[in-house]
C-alpha cells in the first residue's frame, strides 16, 4: 500500500521534473566550459603535509632471526614525515631515543635514525653502538648501514675516533667499515689495532673478531707493549693473530729488538715467544756484529741461536771470519757455530783471505780468555795466497795465530813442500811466520827437473820472511838429500847427510849456512853416477797434484788425498812440546849446539850434551851468553829467564876438526 501510494505522488509531479532536466541539459555544458577557464586561470595550491602525532611503535612478532632483516626494537618515539617525489616504500621512519635496532645477533644502538624498513637501512646518529654478545663493541657518532650490501659504515666526530673493542682487542680509525655478511672490520685511511702484547698500525687494515685475524697493509709498525724489552716491526704486509700474537710478513720487513735485527721478506715471528721462521734469504744480524744469513732460517731470540739451511752464511765482522754452508748452526751466547755440506771458512783479518774447506767446520769461543777456535774435520783443504795445505783435521786458534794440521798434512809454499804428521803453522799479519811438524817431517823443493832439496827429521821448525824460508832447524834422525847449483848454474851432483841435529840459514832462497852435529855422515854422488832412487829420502813423494792452486779448488778433492789420509799413521800424543818449552820459537836464537864449540877442555865424545830444545832453548839450569858463530859473527843470545851464565868456553883441536868436517862441506 506504501509503495503504491508513493507512485501516485510521483505521477503526480512528472511534469516538474521534467522542467528541471531541461534546464540542466540546456545549462549544464555552459557551467563546465565556464569551470575549466577559472582552473586554467589559477594554478593548483600544493598540499603541505600534516605530521602525525607521535607514536609508540608495536613490536612484531616476527622471526628475528631472518637473514638479511633488520628489525625496529624500541625507540621512544617513532615519526612518519611524507617526502614528496620519494616512492611510498623509500620513505623512511624517523626515530628518536633510545634508538634499538637488531639484525639477527648485531644489536645497533643510537640517540636517532632514519629507518628505511623496506630495505633493512638505516642512518643512525649520536651515541652509536653496536653490540655483539658481550664479546664485540664498536662506538661510533654517526652510522650509515646498507641493508641489502649489509655494510655499516661507522664515522667519528673531529678528534674523536670510531673504537672496536673485541675482548682485549681495540682497534681505532677516523672511518670504519663493518661487513655484517663475512663479519669483518676494515679501515683505509690509517688505524690502530691494540691488543695486551703489541700495537700495530697502518694505512689500511682487516680485522675478523670470529678468527682473531688481522691484516694490515702500507706503512705498517709493529710494537710491542713492554717498556723493557720492545720489539719493532716495519713492513709494507702483514699479518697478525691477536689470540696467537703471531705475525706473518710477506713483504721486505725489519724485526728490530734489543738484540739485533731481523730482515726477511717471507717468515713468520712469535711476538710471544721471540721465535722466527723465515724464508726468502733472510739474516738475523746481532748486536755483536754478527750476522746469519740463509735460505730458511730459525732463529730463537729468547735462546739466543739460530739455524740456516741452504746457503748458510755466517758473518763475524769483528773478527774479520765467515762461514759458509748448507747448513749452518749458531749459538749466539756462545758465540759458537756449526757448519756442514759444502763448508767453506774465510778468514780475512790477516790482510789476505785464509780459505778453509771440509766436511764440517765449527768455531766456538775459548772462555778461558775469550779467544775464537775453529776447528775443521776431514778432507780439509786450504787455500791463501802465499800458503796451500790439505790434511784431515785442522784447528785454527786465534789466542796464538798457529794452525794446527794433522794427519798427514802438506804444506806447499811457492816451490816448496812440507810433509808430516802434524804440521803447526804460524800466521802472521799477511804472511806465513813459521812453520813446526813436532812429530817428524820433510820439507822438500823442486829446483829443476826431477831434483828436489830434501831434508826429513823427527822435528823440524822452519821460519819464513816474506814468503822465503829464511831458517830451518832440525833435531833428531836428520837425512838431507841437496842438489847444490855450480857456478855456471848447473847441477852435477847431490849431498847426502845423516846426523842428529841441523841448523840452516837462507837469503833469497839460497842456503848461507848449514850446521849439523854432534856426528855426521855424508856422501857426495855425481849425477852420472847416482841411481834414479838415490834422488829422494825413504819417505819423500811430491804432491803437486793434490795441491789447491784457486780459492775454488778448496772444493775439489782428489781421490788420493783420500788414499793419503786413509794411510795417515796414529797421532802421537802429546800433540805439543812440555810447557818449559815455548809454544813460538826463536828464529833468531843460535842453535844449542853451538854453544859448546869455545870448550877449551872439552871432546864432543866426552862432553854431555845439553838437552835438545827449539831454538832459542838452553838447557834447564844454565844461562848462556852470545857466542860467536864459525864465521866469527856474534850470535843473538837466546832469553835468559833470570839463571845464572855460563862463562865463555874455548874451541879444542878435536871440536875444530869436527867442525871443519861438518862445515866444509860444498853445499
Amino acid at each position: 500500500m506504501v509503495i503504491q501510494t508513493m507512485i501516485k505522488k510521483l505521477s503526480h509531479r512528472r511534469p516538474a521534473l521534467l522542467a528541471v532536466a531541461a534546464v540542466l541539459v540546456l545549462w549544464l555544458p555552459a557551467m563546465l566550459i565556464a569551470q575549466q577557464s577559472r582552473t586554467q586561470a589559477q594554478p593548483p595550491k600544493r598540499k603541505i603535509p600534516v605530521p602525525h602525532a607521535p607514536i609508540r611503535p608495536i613490536l612484531p612478532s616476527a622471526d628475528r632471526s631472518q637473514p638479511n632483516k633488520v628489525f625496529l626494537e624500541y625507540a621512544d618515539q617513532l615519526r612518519y614525515e611524507e617526502i614528496p617525489g620519494v616512492p611510498k616504500e623509500e620513505q623512511p621512519q624517523i626515530l628518536n631515543g633510545n634508538v634499538k635496532l637488531r639484525k639477527g645477533g648485531m644489536w645497533m644502538y643510537c640517540d636517532s635514525a632514519y629507518f628505511f624498513e623496506s630495505t633493512s637501512s638505516f642512518d643512525a646518529f649520536g651515541n652509536v653502538r653496536m653490540e655483539q654478545g658481550d664479546t664485540l663493541f664498536v662506538y661510533a657518532d654517526e652510522l650509515n648501514y646498507d641493508g641489502p650490501q649489509q655494510l655499516a659504515i661507522l664515522f667519528a666526530d673531529p678528534g674523536k675516533k670510531v673504537r672496536l673493542i673485541n675482548r682485549d682487542v681495540t682497534l681505532e680509525t677516523d672511518i670504519f667499515n663493518y661487513d655484517l655478511a663475512v663479519d669483518m672490520g676494515y679501515y683505509n685511511i690509517g688505524g690502530k689495532l691494540t691488543d695486551k702484547q703489541n700495537e700495530l698500525t697502518s694505512v689500511e687494515g682487516q680485522y675478523h673478531p670470529r678468527t682473531k685475524q688481522a691484516y694490515f697493509n702500507y706503512d705498517v709498525h709493529l710494537e710491542s707493549q713492554q717498556e723493557k724489552d720492545k720489539v719493532i716491526i716495519n713492513t709494507e704486509a702483514l699479518t697478525y693473530n691477536t689470540a696467537t700474537h703471531i705475525a706473518e710478513l710477506t713483504s721486505p720487513s725489519e724485526i728490530i729488538n734489543s738484540d739485533g735485527t731481523i730482515f726477511t721478506s717471507l717468515g713468520i715471528y712469535n711476538t710471544n715467544l721471540g721465535t722466527a721462521d723465515l724464508f726468502a734469504r733472510s739474516t738475523v744480524r746481532t748486536n755483536k756484529g754478527n750476522t746469519l744469513t740463509g735460505d730458511t732460517l730459525f732463529y730463537d731470540r729468547n735462546k739466543q741461536y739460530g739455524e740456516a739451511f741452504g746457503n748458510m752464511v755466517l758473518t763475524d765482522s769483528a773478527r774479520q771470519s765467515e762461514l759458509y754452508g748448507n747448513y749452518g748452526f749458531y749459538d749466539e751466547a756462545r758465540d759458537s757455530a756449526f757448519v756442514t755440506g759444502h763448508a767453506l771458512a774465510k778468514e780475512y783479518s790477516k790482510g789476505d783471505t785464509l780459505y778453509l774447506h771440509g766436511d764440517t767446520i765449527t768455531a766456538y769461543l775459548d772462555l778461558a780468555d775469550s779467544t775464537k777456535v775453529t776447528n775443521v774435520f776431514h778432507l780439509v783443504r786450504v787455500f791463501r795466497s802465499d800458503m796451500q795445505a790439505i790434511c784431515d783435521s785442522l784447528s785454527l786458534t786465534e789466542r796464538d795465530s798457529i794452525m794446527a794440521m794433522y794427519r798427514n798434512p802438506i804444506v806447499w809454499s811457492g816451490k816448496r813442500q812440507i810433509f808430516g804428521n802434524i804440521i803447526n803453522v804460524h800466521l802472521a799479519d799477511s804472511t806465513v811466520d813459521w812453520a813446526r811438524l813436532p812429530q817428524t817431517g820433510l820439507v822438500a823443493e823442486h829446483i829443476a827437473e826431477d831434483c828436489y832439496n830434501q831434508i826429513s827429521g823427527n822435528d823440524l821448525t822452519a821460519w819464513f820472511a816474506d814468503s822465503t824460508i829464511s831458517r830451518l832447524y832440525v833435531e833428531g834422525n836428520v837425512m838431507l838429500n841437496m842438489f847444490p847449483m855450480e857456478k855456471d848454474s848447473v847441477y852435477n851432483k847431490f849431498a847426502y847427510v845423516e846426523s842428529s841435529y841441523m841448523d840452516s840459514y837462507f837469503d833469497r832462497n839460497q842456503i848461507q849456512k848449514v850446521i849439523f852435529w854432534p856426528e855426521t855422515t855424508s856422501k857426495i854422488t855425481p849425477l852420472y853416477l847416482a841411481k834414479r832412487n838415490s834422488y829422494f829420502l825413504p819417505k819423500f813423494k811430491w804432491y803437486e797434484d793434490l795441491r789447491p792452486l784457486t780459492p775454488g779448488d778448496v772444493f775439489v778433492i782428489p781421490e788420493g788425498m783420500r788414499e793419503l789420509f786413509s794411510s795417515a799413521e796414529p797421532l802421537k800424543t802429546p800433540f805439543v812440546r812440555e810447557p818449559n818449552f815455548p809454544d813460538k820459537p826463536n828464529p833468531n836464537a843460535p842453535a844449542p849446539m853451538l854453544l859448546m864449540k869455545e870448550s877449551p877442555e872439552l871432546t864432543p865424545d866426552s862432553v854431555p850434551l845439553p838437552k835438545p830444545g827449539r831454538p832459542g832453548e838452553s838447557g834447564p839450569s844454565r844461562k848462556l851468553s852470545a857466542p860467536e858463530s864459525a864465521s866469527g859473527r856474534q850470535l843473538p843470545a837466546a832469553a835468559t829467564d833470570g839463571k845464572p851464565e855460563m862463562k865463555p868456553l874455548k874451541e879444542t883441536p878435536a871440536i875444530k876438526e869436527t867442525r871443519e868436517e861438518n862445515l866444509g862441506m860444498p853445499l
